[in-house]
This record gives C-alpha cells, sequence and structure tokens, in this order.
C-alpha cells in the first residue's frame, strides 16, 4: 500500500504584508504634525504670557508661525530627501558601471556575500550566477545588498515635502483655532492642544504596534512642557519690558 503525501501548496491566506518602513511619507507627516502643534502652541503661549491676553497678538503669532513653519518644514524636507535621493542615484550608477567593467568580480563578491551569510560555497556560487545572469536583477541585487536602499522604490523629495507642508499646517492650526472664534484666554487652546497631543501620539503609537496610550502620554508631556516654558519666557519678558 502507498500512501502519497500532498505537496504543500501556498495559500494567499498565508500571505503577509508589512507596513511601509522606508519613511517615504510617515516620517515627514509624523514629524510636521507635532512639530507644527507643539511649536505654534509654545508660540501662542509665549505671546499669551507676554501680552495677558490673547486676541489680535495671538492670531499674528498663531498665523506667522503656521506659515513660517510650514514653509520652513518644507524647504528643508524636499532638499533633505532630494539630496539622500541624489546620493543614492549616483552610488547605484557606481554600481551600475563596477558590474559592466568587471562582471565576475561583482559576481564573486555576490557569491562571498551570501556564503558570508551561511550558504555552502557551491550553492553560494550557484546563487550569484543565477542572480547575475540579468544585468538589471544583478545590479537591483547588489544595490539591495551593498547599499541598503531599493533603486525601484526610491523616497521622493516632493511627497516629502507635500506631506510635511500640509501635516505642520493640520498641526498648527490646533492651539490657534480658539482663537481665530475670539477666545482671550489659554483655556481652550490647552484642552484643544492636549487632546491633539494625546491623538497624535498615539496615532503614532498605533501605527508603529507600541501601545498607544504610552505614546499619547509621552508625546503630551514633551507638548506641554515645552509650551509651559515659552509661556513662563514670555510672561517674564512681558514683565520685564513693561
Amino acid at each position: 500500500m502507498t500512501i502519497e503525501l500532498a505537496e504543500p501548496r501556498f495559500s494567499p491566506e498565508q500571505h503577509h504584508t508589512h507596513r511601509d518602513v522606508t519613511g517615504g511619507w510617515l516620517r515627514p507627516a509624523v514629524f510636521g504634525a507635532m512639530d507644527g502643534l507643539v511649536s505654534n502652541f509654545a508660540l501662542i503661549a509665549g505671546v499669551v504670557g507676554a501680552a495677558g491676553t490673547g486676541g489680535k497678538a495671538a492670531v499674528l503669532a498663531g498665523f506667522a508661525g503656521l506659515a513660517a513653519g510650514a514653509f520652513s518644514m518644507a524647504a528643508g524636507e524636499y532638499t533633505s530627501v532630494k539630496s539622500q535621493t541624489e546620493l543614492m542615484r549616483a552610488e547605484i550608477a557606481v554600481e551600475r558601471r563596477e558590474l559592466a567593467r568587471n562582471p565576475e568580480g561583482e559576481r564573486a563578491e555576490l557569491a562571498a556575500l551570501y556564503e558570508s551569510r551561511g550558504l555552502d560555497p557551491d550553492l553560494a556560487r550557484r546563487v550569484a550566477d543565477g542572480l547575475s545572469a540579468d544585468p538589471e536583477q544583478a545590479l537591483r541585487v547588489h544595490v539591495r545588498e551593498e547599499l541598503g536602499v531599493d533603486p525601484d522604490d526610491l523616497p521622493s523629495p516632493y511627497l516629502a515635502a507635500a506631506s510635511s507642508f500640509l501635516a505642520f499646517s493640520v498641526g498648527a492650526l490646533v492651539p490657534l483655532a480658539p482663537f481665530l472664534f475670539g477666545a482671550s484666554g489659554l483655556t481652550m487652546a490647552v484642552v484643544l492642544s492636549v487632546l491633539g497631543l494625546f491623538g497624535f501620539g498615539s496615532a503614532v503609537a498605533a501605527m508603529t504596534a507600541r501601545p498607544w496610550w504610552v505614546g499619547g502620554l509621552r508625546q503630551l508631556a514633551l507638548g506641554v512642557g515645552a509650551a509651559t516654558v515659552t509661556f513662563g519666557l514670555g510672561h517674564l519678558l512681558g514683565v520685564t519690558l513693561t
């Protein structure tokens, strides 16, 4: 009697996916929203602390902080990511030229890499030979292994700049909103900022698989601390100047 064992089959339900960890939009968006809320909250608190009231001074300071911060963040993110991408492309070009100039040496380098990771020499050589058969595939493999980047998925400076600009603006509007509707004190700005800080911190923690309340409390403590110090400095400055 012969028993045939069924070959294991791949089921789509068994396939797992990963979140984007390259930071294409998440890093500038999160950093922009946090920075916008904290910096504008601190700025408005400092102005109110110096003047003793909100009103037009708080609105002007809030809009100035929003505009200056949003454009500064966008320009900084664009320049940073553009420079990083240009450097990556330059290194990819170096690897492409080396593959064309010395394919055998690059193939041996790839085999040595896989051997160092635990493959036996013969298998490592055969894997390197197979991957090197297609020049474009060989380039992708070498770039990923040696530079740690995906040549087909380089970060976009435009996406980073836009994400940063929009996120900073949204964050900066949170403490400014009460003054746009006639508030003269910090009470509503504090309430909205506290909720915003905790909410942003919780959302980031949830996206990074950490306890939501830990991220919320950490961001709340940092934001309130910055605003408290700025309010105190503004109050001392206001007393000194008057």
